[in-house]
């Protein structure tokens, strides 16, 4: 018996159904313990219930992109901001508070608190190092001291207080610490220092401490309740990011950390070593899949996946598809193809998206979100 798939294909209505409304707005006046507050509006409506409200008036973080220049992974870039916001909807609920980037840790303090404690850096967080000789620098100085932490990112959660005012209510912070440390003693001479996660947890809840401190001596925060979270970073060319590790919450007005959370995530990359040997059933899928789209499209260069496990179990998993097609039937013919894949290859417990990309564009866009029967499909123009 033949397989008929209805494709419900979306263009214009997909984008306008996430475009805020502006005719209902409210507008609040953020209380910045300055003379003058300031005025922002925020839409009355948000593109997802799962996501926090930000105000229009975006304000950037006052370390904005010292980021980019600590971590030199892209995913890590991305999972550290998003993780630490997902992580924070356990504290600080999307219901409740609203979202904004760090306002408190400036630029010139990150960098200060990142150096190597010194005469010169005293804040510095990171160990300090031993050259005898700077023109012939000993590699074990640099093994036995490693940088632990790349960044510290800041995010604040506001409420409103009091009319129509609004004030920071919450604030996370994240540690992003480094599993492969590199460094270099001459010109083209780089090492690379696997840095075991025990050793790493322990330096970061020490960091944390230290952090908190200083945090609570700023007068905006002293009594502000504060979730810190510990990432481990991913090596520098990996495809896949790395993960949260450790959080703690801080009560309001505490300088003391208390209990640490063990967190248990972890992002996979399909095909490879560490996929067979610890998801061996969600591999075979794989392959399975990628073996049915090469019979299909002999000319396809290949399936990556990327799966998000909490605790062990499968929350999401995002494929990639890289074809070069020859008009838009193809495409059309091979998202038919892919949507039938998905309802009869893979289980419907977990999020799936698949992104399907010819060498200058996205061509097609499938996707399914957990507990649904049937993906959605949007075909690009």
């Amino acid at each position: 018996m033949k397989k008929y798939f209805v494709i419900p294909v979306l263009f214009v209505l997909l984008i306008a159904g996430c475009t805020p409304n502006y005719d209902q707005e409210e507008e609040i006046v953020q209380d910045t313990k300055e003379e003058e507050s300031e005025t922002a509006i925020v839409p009355s409506y948000n593109i997802s219930d799962e996501e926090y409200k930000m105000p229009v008036e975006y304000k950037p973080a006052a370390a904005r992109g010292v980021i980019v220049n600590q971590v030199f992974n892209r995913f890590d870039i991305t999972e550290l901001e998003e993780g630490l916001r997902r992580h924070s909807k356990d504290v600080f609920n999307p219901d409740d508070y609203l979202f904004q980037e760090g306002q408190y840790l400036t630029e010139d303090t990150v960098y200060s608190w990142l150096e190597r404690n010194s005469e010169e850096h005293e804040e510095g967080l990171n160990p300090s190092i031993n050259i005898k000789d700077e023109d012939n620098p000993d590699p074990q100085a640099f093994r036995d001291a490693p940088r632990y932490l790349s960044h510290i990112l800041e995010q604040n959660y506001l409420q409103k207080t009091k009319g129509n005012q609004v004030g920071v209510k919450g604030v996370s912070i994240g540690l992003a610490l480094k599993s492969v440390y590199q460094f270099e003693t001459e010109p083209g001479r780089t090492y690379y220092e696997d840095i075991p996660k025990e050793e790493m947890l322990s330096k970061g809840k020490e960091y944390a401490q230290t952090i908190l401190q200083r945090i609570r001596k700023m007068e905006e925060l002293k009594d502000v309740p504060i979730m810190i979270a510990l990432f481990r970073e991913e090596e520098q060319s990996s495809l896949v990011p790395g993960n949260f590790v450790a959080k703690t919450f801080v009560e309001e007005g505490s300088s003391s950390i208390g209990e640490w959370e063990s967190v248990n995530e972890d992002y996979i990359l399909f095909p490879s070593d560490e996929a067979d040997s610890d998801h061996q059933a969600e591999a075979t899928v794989m392959k399975d899949f990628t073996n049915e789209v090469r019979e299909f499209f002999p000319n396809f260069v290949g399936v990556i996946g990327k799966g998000f496990y909490v605790n062990d179990e499968l929350q999401e998993l995002k494929i990639n598809i890289p074809i070069e097609f020859h008009g838009k039937s193809e495409v059309t013919a091979f998202s038919q193809f892919a949507y039938g894949l998905i309802m009869e290859n893979f289980r419907n417990n977990y999020d799936i998206e698949i992104n399907v990309k010819s060498p200058d564009k996205q061509e097609a866009l499938i996707w399914r979100e957990a507990g649904e029967e049937k993906p959605e499909v949007y075909i690009y123009q």
